[in-house]
């Protein structure tokens, strides 16, 4: 029979409260305090700890403080030149892998984490969980909430406030609660890079 930590990767249901799980928890949430308490200028203390904090983290990357995790970023895969705005919340029980050039807005929300419909399994605390993974280059805005399992493909723009409960197909703009794709990247984003503002560089 698997452990309640081993559980927190398959998908099964599993107790969170388990003092095995607890422990590490608590360790990994300590180091992330003292990420969230750095000053503006401790530039290579922040990148030090991030090192510590993340299961992997590419080159160039930038958090800004604070950052919320309920794993303090163990179980999240980053890549080179990612970056997160303001106020990130990472549900990270099991994993999140986000691609190179990929950006957080502000207040968005990676959630891994869900809890059974049935009140009676929710009274015992049980709790499952789902990967995601956001490809390359994507950029999600403002407040974006991304649920358990769900897949952003590349080059993707989720507008600021969506709800993602659905993956997502490369290179789409989509918006909403329920986010849905509404139209592909094409010809006119090489020309206009907001509304009929164009590209002039």
């Amino acid at each position: 029979m698997n452990s309640q930590k081993e559980k927190m990767h398959s998908g099964e249901l599993y107790l969170p409260t388990d003092d095995s799980i607890m422990e590490e928890q608590l360790t990994c949430l300590n180091k992330l305090y003292d990420f969230n308490q750095t000053r503006p200028t401790e530039l290579d203390k922040r990148a030090k700890l991030l090192k510590e904090l993340f299961a992997e983290i590419g080159e160039g990357c930038y958090i800004e403080p604070p950052l919320h995790a309920n794993w303090g970023g163990k179980h999240c895969h980053l890549g080179k030149n990612v970056y997160f705005n303001f106020n990130v919340t990472l549900v990270d029980d099991t994993h999140i892998y986000v691609g190179d050039y990929t950006k957080f807005g502000p207040n968005v929300v990676i959630a891994t984490a869900g809890h059974p419909i049935l009140p009676s399994l929710r009274e015992q605390a049980y709790q499952y969980n789902m990967p995601v993974k956001i490809g390359k280059c994507v950029w999600l805005g403002a407040g974006v909430i991304v649920l358990p399992g769900v897949e952003i493909g590349d080059n993707c723009v989720i507008g600021a406030g969506s709800v993602v409960t659905k993956n997502i197909p490369a290179n789409s703009v989509a918006v909403g609660n329920p986010c849905k794709v509404i139209r592909e990247i094409g010809e006119h984003d090489k020309k206009y890079y907001f509304k009929q503002k164009k590209i002039q560089l």
